[in-house]
């Protein structure tokens, strides 16, 4: 497990290092994502060795989301100062996502039959 925990962090690194070298307008984790998206799409061995470690994480997940709340208590004097352009954005955000996530079903059960 922890040479899973070792990989996770290592994609997310790399990812890092894109972004500051190549100067990319995007967040050094989700770069990393990609990376790690490619390396389980063409090597099996890397899904099997970082599943474990993976399902650690997601099994605590509301563990990662406490410091975030705790940050949004801290600074609510920001957040209020902006609370409907925050809203509206997660509204509509929120609204998108669930279209796109929709729509690729659809897409995806379709090319399946």
């Amino acid at each position: 497990m922890l040479d899973g925990l070792l990989i996770l962090l290592a994609f997310q690194f790399t990812g890092e290092l894109l972004v500051r070298l190549l100067d990319l307008p995007l967040p050094g984790a989700v770069v990393g994502m990609v990376l790690l998206l490619l390396a389980l799409i063409t090597r099996a061995a890397v899904l099997q060795r970082v599943a474990p470690a993976a399902n650690l994480l997601i099994g605590n997940l509301t563990l990662l989301f406490f410091p975030i709340g705790i940050g949004i208590v801290l600074e609510w004097d920001r957040y209020s100062e902006h609370g409907t352009a925050l809203l509206v954005s997660i509204v509509v955000g929120t609204l998108l996502a669930l279209i796109l996530v929709t729509a690729l079903l659809k897409l995806l059960i379709r090319s399946d039959s």
